[in-house]
């Protein structure tokens, strides 16, 4: 179809509201790993065929609607520029089939991921639940991929810029496989950064998820350090920053800190999904029967907000001005961003908040932050970071 042809679609805001609310506005009906793996699929071909003049100019109409340009929203952060400060959380695209097209959605960059060495299934099903009233969701999805060769492949099928050429940085995001011992984590790690590091804009150490046994004790001092210093060496290694739980207490918080700076760590991520049920201990899931303080798994979106938060303003008054944070955990809205960005995150990521909005909620962030920006007469983004103004 030509690029000049009357637009004959439906614009993303609709098909969301017409299609998706219903299914999102309740816990049970669709499950959401299953609309998920839809979602996956259409986005994957979307990728691999993006230059095709039909899918060009559908995408293209998607950037219409969708993207925001404005040079007050950019940033060098490690090495990388940034269009604009809004990414997609790891843990959608856990293989990264849709690497290429993430930039027609508004995102200023996008984390893939969770990829560890060995593919692995993860763990049994149910293992995603919807929160619709709290707009939030339990998964215990330990870290299902296809593993670090195949992430490859599928990466190197979709034609990519190299790092540092493209329109929207790509990170990836990796884990420890399940069946590798603690005490071989570092090599583990190393095998899948390694093997993908030419195809990174930066690499993610997770060490916060909930959902793989003993990952979480990575982020005691110690050990994390060790396995910091074992990806530092790796040649070719891309800027390195690490993702922490929202369940830690500030003593622990400010040991990574001191991590970052002495070991060279090019950011933070804060947070991950919690363990703590945040005040929702009796709320029950229908198709388990089960209470939330008794169902597995980490809680994200909206109810995490809070605790994010306030551990983003931790890290900032340890860390300082110099180690770039990336905020996530319950940023469903502009507020919630602004929010975020003025405690101290460089950088945010949406996910839960995403899927419950819709895309539309990309160009809404955006289109907040610019009246924002333009209330307060900041003449560029960074002057809010860690500023504490509130949203007006």
């Amino acid at each position: 179809m030509a690029k000049d042809s009357p637009r004959k679609f439906i614009p993303s805001r609709a098909f969301y509201e017409y299609f998706l609310r219903p299914i999102l506005n309740q816990d049970e009906g669709v499950d959401p790993e299953q609309l998920t793996q839809a979602a996956l699929t259409a986005l994957r071909q979307a990728s691999i065929h993006r230059h095709w003049s039909g899918m060009s100019w559908l995408l293209e109409l998607l950037t219409q609607d969708l993207q925001r340009q404005d040079r007050r929203l950019m940033q060098k952060l490690f090495g990388c520029h940034f269009n604009n400060p809004i990414g997609l959380a790891a843990g959608f695209d856990k293989n990264g089939v849709a690497a290429g097209i993430w930039d027609y959605f508004g995102f200023g960059f996008a984390e893939l991921g969770t990829v560890t060495w060995h593919p692995q299934a993860g763990n049994p099903r149910p293992r995603l639940f919807r929160l619709a009233a709290e707009k939030g969701a339990i998964n215990r999805m330990g870290f299902n991929n296809n593993g670090a060769q195949i992430m490859r492949r599928t990466l190197e099928r979709q034609s990519l810029n190299n790092p540092g050429q493209r329109t929207t940085v790509i990170g990836l995001n990796f884990g420890k496989s399940k069946i590798t011992p603690l005490d071989q984590a570092p090599e583990d790690y190393a095998s899948s950064l390694e093997l993908l590091a030419p195809l990174a804009d930066y690499a993610v150490i997770n060490v916060s998820s909930p959902n793989t046994p003993g990952l979480r004790d990575l982020q005691n001092s110690a050990q994390l350090r060790q396995l910091v210093k074992r990806l530092r060496r790796l040649e070719g290694c891309p800027p390195l920053l690490v993702k922490i739980a929202p369940d830690l207490n500030n003593d622990a918080i400010d040991g990574i800190a001191r991590i970052a700076y002495q070991e060279g760590l090019a950011g933070i991520i804060a947070v991950n999904t919690s363990v703590d049920r945040l005040g929702l201990e009796k709320r029950v899931i229908s198709q388990t029967g089960l209470t939330l303080k008794e169902e597995k798994g980490g809680l994200s979106g909206a109810p995490l907000r809070e605790r994010a938060v306030e551990v983003i303003r931790r890290l900032r008054t340890t860390t300082g001005p110099d180690i770039p944070l990336i905020g996530v955990g319950g940023i469903d809205s502009p507020q919630a961003a602004w929010e975020r960005l003025t405690a101290g995150a460089s950088l945010i990521q949406i996910y839960t908040g995403w899927i419950f909005q819709g895309p539309i909620l990309v160009p809404q962030i955006l289109d907040g932050l610019i009246d924002q920006l333009n209330q307060y007469g900041f003449s560029h983004i960074s002057e809010a970071i860690g500023s504490e103004v509130p949203w007006r």
